[in-house]
């Protein structure tokens, strides 16, 4: 008996000393930015981010992934992902439901760092995309099927003057065609490009609905309309519901942060250091 616990004892020693040796490896700034703080260059590790449940239809893969890199043939760095080694791949499917439109749809995003925030002061939104040949041929070919692309979507308060019963909408980004296919894009800049709409009661009362988009400009002001602030309740990507799509996002940028998507989490990046 004794023998065998000098032996445990021995034992506990080596595996407190080991994981001793262990923690004094790890750098200071890997262990700063897993526990969310910064890592002194302008970086912190982002929570709070994944699958938005509420916004899932179907079977669609939101995943944090490494690559893609390509494809064939493309060299240089739109042959990357834009920032470190990952991405948010996104994968959909057309007609696999028995909803009405049969098809999926899913948000990753954050329900938790945006809340509250004032959807007037956002300045800055956009991110990079890989695209596919593909999937331009999934939307239908020709322009409209170009324009298959991943979303940018707020889920907001509108607090319209107009419409003060109506305090939910998602405040939807929709991008022009990628300028490049097979590899990754440039910055999409959603101030300046593509078009927005509202869903639901505040689509129709500011006339930016998905029938009828707006610039980013002229959504804000339809949303100043003399009512109370609106707010953000949730930021995310998404894709659906309309064609099947499989490709990824990286780089969302969000006024003063670009949030990097890598296999072993998101981290938001300070936009003047990138």
């Amino acid at each position: 008996m004794n023998a065998r616990l000098g032996m445990s004892k021995k034992l506990a020693i080596v595996a407190t000393t080991l994981a001793a040796i262990t923690m004094s490896a790890i750098p200071a700034s890997a262990s700063a930015s897993a526990s969310g703080h910064t890592d002194g260059g302008g970086t912190t590790a982002a929570h709070h981010w994944g699958v938005i449940t509420r916004n899932t239809i179907g079977s669609p893969v939101a995943a944090l992934r490494s690559g893609p890199y390509g494809s064939f043939g493309v060299q240089g760095a739109s042959a990357r992902p834009p920032f470190g080694q990952g991405s948010l791949g996104i994968e959909v499917s057309d007609r696999s439901t028995s909803l009405t439109p049969p098809s999926e749809k899913v948000d990753f995003g954050n329900e938790v760092d945006f809340y509250g925030n004032r959807v007037l002061d956002l300045r800055q939104v956009g991110f990079r995309v890989f695209q596919t040949s593909e999937n331009i041929a999934y939307g239908g070919g020709g322009a409209t099927g170009a324009k298959n692309m991943p979303n940018i979507r707020f889920e907001i308060d509108p607090n319209l003057a107009s419409a003060p019963a109506s305090n939910y909408s998602t405040m939807v980004w929709a991008p022009d065609a990628s300028p490049v296919t097979n590899q990754w894009s440039p910055y999409l800049d959603a101030t300046t490009t593509g078009v927005w709409f509202l869903t639901g009661t505040a689509g129709v009362d500011t006339g930016c609905s998905q029938s009828t988009p707006c610039t980013f400009q002229q959504l804000k002001t339809a949303l100043n309309d003399g009512g109370s602030t609106p707010t953000i309740y949730t930021a995310a990507v998404g894709k659906g519901r309309d064609f099947m799509w499989s490709g990824a996002v990286d780089g969302l940028r969000i006024n003063k942060k670009i949030y990097d998507f890598e296999a072993g989490g998101v981290i938001a990046r300070n936009a003047s250091s990138t």
